[in-house]
């Protein structure tokens, strides 16, 4: 059992010795290796290139994350699915065999589907009712449910598969489809996930994928909030699961998350350019004297209460950041856009 970077450095060097000395190559296995921070994976670098070891890691991690880039290219990366219900129930039903148990299809059908594809866990399980089992070899199922009710769901909330599920869950509103998306709710309510941490990613949702297309839909987001903020979980869960069916079923639009982006990459580079003299605030004296705020023209004493004047930097040409999409209220937003440009012509 190697404990840290040390030992596995002692054993790499007798691996190098061998292979420059004998030819012999090496297996090394390291479990978990997540683990060793970036710098201790650099260690094993040169006697994977030199071909002294022959390294195989294994971890629970995305190593796309967790392995360093250099090392990760010189490697395989194979991946171990989650296990069948099928596979489960072998090894479930080896375990019967080993406890002295009477194995029942029914029992080891409905713990192996509950497994998560864990069959550490769900020995676990079989271990815990044993003596159970010893006196009832024939449980109804139900029973055994009440027994592993208070067992913890299979998830992770600070790995991949905390975010595996919260993308199944935002997927599933952009792709309006609440009976998907209301599952995922469950999936990670249901897990314990923060109920503020869900709330958050659907108030930004309701911005980068609805957006005017119903402006209601931020509305909701922030009234389930303040729902949740005020009468906590469980009982906000109604409120939840109400948002997450508006979101879904709502008109979709990313044109405003869209238009912001393509005006900060503006705002970027041009941040050195003035405010336009007639658009400034003038007041003080000198700053009238110095034309702050001359020939601005007060929209509303203008008919249509609209005058066209550029409001641009005047090292800049006017764009079109935002584009009305053709869904919901955005096309009420594009009659108004098309009716100013027009105005704007008649000038």
């Amino acid at each position: 059992m190697l404990s840290g970077i040390n030992d596995v450095k002692g054993v790499m060097k007798d691996a190098d010795y061998a292979h420059r000395h004998k030819g012999e190559r090496t297996i090394l296995f390291i479990d978990e290796i997540h683990r060793f921070n970036k710098s201790q994976q650099d260690a094993f670098l040169p006697y994977v290139e030199s071909g002294a070891i022959i390294l195989i890691g294994a971890t629970t991690e995305n190593p796309s994350f967790e392995v360093i880039p250099a090392l990760l290219s010189r490697c395989h990366v194979f991946v171990l699915e989650a296990l069948g219900a099928d596979d489960i129930a072998e090894i479930l039903g080896k375990g019967f065999t080993e406890l002295e148990l009477e194995a029942d299809a029914d029992v080891i059908a409905w713990m192996a589907a509950n497994s998560g594809g864990d069959a550490r866990r769900a020995l676990n399980e079989l271990e815990l009712i044993t003596d159970y089992l010893k006196d009832n070899p024939h449980p109804e199922v139900k029973v055994l449910a009440e027994v592993l009710a208070k067992k913890t769901m299979f998830y992770d909330k600070n790995r991949e598969e905390h975010y595996n599920l919260i993308s199944a869950l935002h997927k599933s509103l952009r792709g309006s489809d609440p009976q998907a998306a209301l599952y995922w709710l469950a999936r990670m309510l249901e897990a314990g996930e923060d109920a503020r941490y869900l709330v958050r990613r659907l108030i930004r949702f309701a911005s980068e994928d609805i957006g005017l297309a119903d402006p209601n839909a931020l509305v909701q987001a922030i009234a389930a909030k303040d729902a949740l903020l005020f009468i906590g979980m469980p009982e906000a869960s109604a409120a939840l699961s109400q948002l997450v069916i508006y979101l879904a079923t709502a008109p979709k639009s990313n044109s405003a998350d869209a238009a912001y982006y393509a005006a900060a990459k503006d705002a970027r580079n041009t941040s050195h350019f003035g405010v336009p003299l007639h658009i400034r605030n003038a007041p003080t004296k000198l700053m009238k004297d110095l034309d702050y705020g001359k020939d601005y023209k007060y929209d509303h004493d203008y008919k249509n209460h609209y005058q066209y004047q550029k409001y641009f930097p005047d090292q800049m040409s006017e764009k079109d950041y935002y584009s009305p999409g053709p869904f919901g209220f955005e096309r009420d937003i594009a009659k108004r856009i098309e009716w100013w440009k027009k105005l704007r012509d008649e000038v």
